[in-house]
Protein backbone atom coordinates (compact mmCIF):
# COMPACT_ATOMS: atom_id res chain seq x y z
CA UNK A 1 0.00 0.00 0.00
CA UNK A 2 1.39 3.35 -0.83
CA UNK A 3 2.28 6.00 1.87
CA UNK A 4 -0.40 8.52 2.48
CA UNK A 5 -3.06 5.60 1.92
CA UNK A 6 -4.78 5.48 5.96
CA UNK A 7 -4.38 2.17 6.60
CA UNK A 8 -6.31 0.42 9.57
CA UNK A 9 -3.33 0.31 11.71
CA UNK A 10 -3.03 3.96 10.54
CA UNK A 11 -6.62 4.71 11.52
CA UNK A 12 -5.99 2.96 14.89
CA UNK A 13 -3.24 5.23 15.45
CA UNK A 14 -4.48 8.02 14.45
CA UNK A 15 -7.87 7.80 16.77
CA UNK A 16 -5.40 6.97 20.15
CA UNK A 17 -3.01 10.16 18.85
CA UNK A 18 -6.46 12.37 19.25
CA UNK A 19 -7.81 10.84 22.58
CA UNK A 20 -4.09 11.55 24.54
CA UNK A 21 -3.43 15.11 22.47
CA UNK A 22 -6.57 15.99 23.80
CA UNK A 23 -6.36 15.50 28.03
CA UNK A 24 -3.42 17.13 28.39
CA UNK A 25 -4.78 20.24 29.39
CA UNK A 26 -6.97 19.21 31.51
CA UNK A 27 -4.27 16.85 33.56
CA UNK A 28 -2.18 20.93 33.05
CA UNK A 29 -5.28 22.50 35.06
CA UNK A 30 -5.21 20.13 37.62
CA UNK A 31 -1.36 20.09 38.26
CA UNK A 32 -1.20 23.76 38.45
CA UNK A 33 -3.09 23.61 41.59
CA UNK A 34 -0.76 22.27 43.68
CA UNK A 35 2.99 23.04 41.42
CA UNK A 36 4.23 26.00 40.16
CA UNK A 37 4.50 25.91 36.04
CA UNK A 38 8.01 25.29 36.20
CA UNK A 39 7.60 22.39 38.67
CA UNK A 40 5.38 20.88 36.43
CA UNK A 41 7.26 21.39 32.98
CA UNK A 42 10.38 19.89 35.15
CA UNK A 43 8.83 16.78 36.42
CA UNK A 44 6.74 16.08 32.85
CA UNK A 45 10.11 16.57 30.90
CA UNK A 46 12.10 14.62 33.52
CA UNK A 47 9.76 11.31 33.17
CA UNK A 48 9.29 11.45 29.57
CA UNK A 49 13.07 11.99 28.99
CA UNK A 50 14.18 8.75 31.13
CA UNK A 51 11.57 6.62 29.26
CA UNK A 52 12.46 8.02 25.97
CA UNK A 53 15.71 8.98 26.02
CA UNK A 54 17.22 5.02 26.80
CA UNK A 55 15.30 4.22 23.66
CA UNK A 56 17.37 6.45 21.39
CA UNK A 57 20.21 5.72 22.71
CA UNK A 58 19.76 2.36 22.07
CA UNK A 59 18.65 2.77 18.69
CA UNK A 60 21.90 4.92 18.47
CA UNK A 61 19.78 8.30 17.75
CA UNK A 62 21.67 10.42 19.70
CA UNK A 63 25.29 11.15 18.43
CA UNK A 64 24.00 12.35 14.78
CA UNK A 65 22.57 14.83 16.34
CA UNK A 66 25.27 17.34 17.88
CA UNK A 67 26.17 18.97 14.58
CA UNK A 68 22.65 20.13 14.77
CA UNK A 69 22.60 21.91 18.32
CA UNK A 70 21.57 25.31 17.52
CA UNK A 71 18.44 24.15 15.49
CA UNK A 72 17.84 21.64 18.40
CA UNK A 73 17.87 24.40 21.07
CA UNK A 74 16.01 26.33 18.88
CA UNK A 75 13.67 23.97 18.71
CA UNK A 76 13.44 22.65 22.75
CA UNK A 77 13.03 26.08 23.37
CA UNK A 78 9.70 26.77 20.91
CA UNK A 79 8.21 23.65 21.03
CA UNK A 80 8.46 22.88 24.14
CA UNK A 81 10.24 24.83 27.10
CA UNK A 82 8.29 28.21 25.89
CA UNK A 83 4.91 26.82 25.33
CA UNK A 84 4.62 24.40 28.25
CA UNK A 85 5.33 26.97 30.39
CA UNK A 86 3.20 28.89 29.36
CA UNK A 87 0.00 26.68 29.35
CA UNK A 88 1.04 25.99 33.08
CA UNK A 89 0.98 29.63 33.96
CA UNK A 90 -2.39 30.81 31.32
CA UNK A 91 -3.98 27.24 33.18
CA UNK A 92 -3.78 29.14 36.58
CA UNK A 93 -6.99 31.47 35.23
CA UNK A 94 -8.53 30.35 32.19
CA UNK A 95 -10.17 26.25 31.91
CA UNK A 96 -8.88 23.35 30.34
CA UNK A 97 -11.56 23.89 28.04
CA UNK A 98 -11.22 27.64 26.68
CA UNK A 99 -7.41 26.85 25.99
CA UNK A 100 -8.30 23.46 24.02
CA UNK A 101 -10.61 25.46 22.06
CA UNK A 102 -8.04 28.43 21.26
CA UNK A 103 -5.47 26.06 20.57
CA UNK A 104 -7.55 24.33 17.45
CA UNK A 105 -6.11 27.74 15.83
CA UNK A 106 -2.34 25.82 15.35
CA UNK A 107 -2.91 24.76 12.22
CA UNK A 108 -4.32 28.16 10.42
CA UNK A 109 -1.07 29.69 12.06
CA UNK A 110 0.98 27.15 11.13
CA UNK A 111 0.09 27.54 7.46
CA UNK A 112 0.46 31.49 7.49
CA UNK A 113 3.92 30.83 9.00
CA UNK A 114 4.94 27.99 6.87
CA UNK A 115 4.14 30.02 3.67
CA UNK A 116 5.76 33.20 5.15
CA UNK A 117 8.61 31.20 5.72
CA UNK A 118 8.99 29.68 2.45
CA UNK A 119 8.52 25.88 4.12
CA UNK A 120 5.32 26.13 1.33
CA UNK A 121 1.91 23.86 2.13
CA UNK A 122 0.31 24.01 -0.83
CA UNK A 123 -3.26 24.79 0.19
CA UNK A 124 -6.46 23.37 -2.16
CA UNK A 125 -9.34 25.05 -2.37
CA UNK A 126 -11.16 22.15 -0.57
CA UNK A 127 -8.44 22.28 2.28
CA UNK A 128 -8.36 25.97 2.20
CA UNK A 129 -12.61 26.23 3.10
CA UNK A 130 -12.12 23.77 5.52
CA UNK A 131 -9.53 25.28 7.84
CA UNK A 132 -11.72 28.88 7.52
CA UNK A 133 -14.73 26.96 8.29
CA UNK A 134 -13.32 25.07 11.20
CA UNK A 135 -11.33 28.98 12.11
CA UNK A 136 -14.88 30.22 11.92
CA UNK A 137 -16.18 27.74 14.27
CA UNK A 138 -13.70 27.35 16.81
CA UNK A 139 -13.64 31.47 17.06
CA UNK A 140 -17.69 31.38 17.12
CA UNK A 141 -17.42 28.76 20.26
CA UNK A 142 -15.08 30.83 21.66
CA UNK A 143 -16.50 34.18 21.36
CA UNK A 144 -18.84 32.49 24.21
CA UNK A 145 -16.88 31.20 26.21
CA UNK A 146 -14.16 34.41 26.88
CA UNK A 147 -16.48 36.65 28.93
CA UNK A 148 -14.93 37.05 31.87
CA UNK A 149 -11.65 35.82 30.71
CA UNK A 150 -8.31 38.14 31.55
CA UNK A 151 -6.28 39.36 28.40
CA UNK A 152 -3.26 37.89 29.87
CA UNK A 153 -3.97 34.39 29.93
CA UNK A 154 -5.27 34.53 26.42
CA UNK A 155 -2.54 36.26 25.22
CA UNK A 156 -0.39 33.51 26.67
CA UNK A 157 -2.26 31.17 25.16
CA UNK A 158 -1.66 32.62 21.82
CA UNK A 159 1.62 32.86 21.75
CA UNK A 160 1.69 29.41 22.74
CA UNK A 161 -0.45 28.89 19.24
CA UNK A 162 2.31 30.54 17.77
CA UNK A 163 4.84 28.53 19.09
CA UNK A 164 3.42 25.57 18.19
CA UNK A 165 3.29 26.52 14.94
CA UNK A 166 6.78 27.87 13.95
CA UNK A 167 8.28 24.35 16.12
CA UNK A 168 7.07 22.01 13.06
CA UNK A 169 8.63 24.81 10.59
CA UNK A 170 12.04 24.42 12.31
CA UNK A 171 12.03 20.74 12.52
CA UNK A 172 11.25 20.55 8.47
CA UNK A 173 13.95 23.58 7.64
CA UNK A 174 17.13 22.21 10.02
CA UNK A 175 16.50 19.17 11.43
CA UNK A 176 15.01 17.02 8.65
CA UNK A 177 16.46 13.67 7.89
CA UNK A 178 17.64 13.49 11.52
CA UNK A 179 16.15 11.09 13.80
CA UNK A 180 12.81 11.99 15.00
CA UNK A 181 12.86 10.18 18.49
CA UNK A 182 16.12 11.47 19.01
CA UNK A 183 15.23 14.80 18.48
CA UNK A 184 12.27 15.02 20.96
CA UNK A 185 13.86 12.55 23.55
CA UNK A 186 16.81 15.05 23.12
CA UNK A 187 14.42 18.00 23.23
CA UNK A 188 12.82 16.82 26.77
CA UNK A 189 16.47 15.80 28.38
CA UNK A 190 17.26 19.40 27.46
CA UNK A 191 14.09 21.58 28.68
CA UNK A 192 14.57 19.77 32.36
CA UNK A 193 18.40 20.65 32.91
CA UNK A 194 17.33 24.15 32.20
CA UNK A 195 14.26 24.17 34.24
CA UNK A 196 15.95 22.18 37.12
CA UNK A 197 17.20 25.42 38.90
CA UNK A 198 14.10 27.16 37.64
CA UNK A 199 11.89 24.58 39.66
CA UNK A 200 14.07 24.76 42.52
CA UNK A 201 12.96 27.96 43.79
CA UNK A 202 9.37 26.93 43.27
CA UNK A 203 9.14 23.29 44.44
CA UNK A 204 6.46 22.22 46.67
CA UNK A 205 6.07 22.76 50.34
CA UNK A 206 4.90 19.12 50.81
CA UNK A 207 4.34 16.22 48.77
CA UNK A 208 1.19 16.71 46.33
CA UNK A 209 -1.95 15.07 46.00
CA UNK A 210 -2.88 11.73 44.33
CA UNK A 211 -4.60 13.76 41.83
CA UNK A 212 -1.81 15.79 40.88
CA UNK A 213 1.00 12.56 40.90
CA UNK A 214 -1.42 11.33 38.85
CA UNK A 215 -1.82 14.59 36.37
CA UNK A 216 2.02 14.44 36.17
CA UNK A 217 2.30 10.70 35.44
CA UNK A 218 -0.18 11.26 32.70
CA UNK A 219 1.06 13.80 30.86
CA UNK A 220 4.97 12.72 31.05
CA UNK A 221 4.01 8.77 30.26
CA UNK A 222 0.96 9.27 28.11
CA UNK A 223 0.35 12.68 26.21
CA UNK A 224 4.17 12.81 26.18
CA UNK A 225 6.19 9.43 26.06
CA UNK A 226 3.82 6.69 24.53
CA UNK A 227 1.91 10.28 22.14
CA UNK A 228 5.42 10.72 20.67
CA UNK A 229 6.11 6.94 20.05
CA UNK A 230 2.58 6.80 18.87
CA UNK A 231 3.13 9.73 16.24
CA UNK A 232 6.38 8.30 14.97
CA UNK A 233 4.03 4.99 14.44
CA UNK A 234 1.84 6.76 12.51
CA UNK A 235 4.19 8.78 10.54
CA UNK A 236 5.84 5.61 9.45
CA UNK A 237 2.92 4.01 8.17
CA UNK A 238 0.97 6.13 6.29
CA UNK A 239 3.79 8.86 5.86
CA UNK A 240 4.33 12.47 7.04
Amino acid sequence: MMKGSMTRRGAVLFAAMCVIWGIPYLLIRVAVEELSPATLVLARTVVAALLLLPIAAFRRELRVLLPYWVPLLAFAAIEIAVPWVLLGVAEQEISSSLTGLLLAAVPIVGVVIARTTGVRERLGLHSGVGLLLGLVGVAAIVGLSLKGASAVPLAEIGLVAVCYAVGPVILQRWLSGLPALGVIATSLGVTAVVFAPIAAFSLPEQMPSTKVVGSVLGLAVVCTAVAFLLFFALIAEVGP
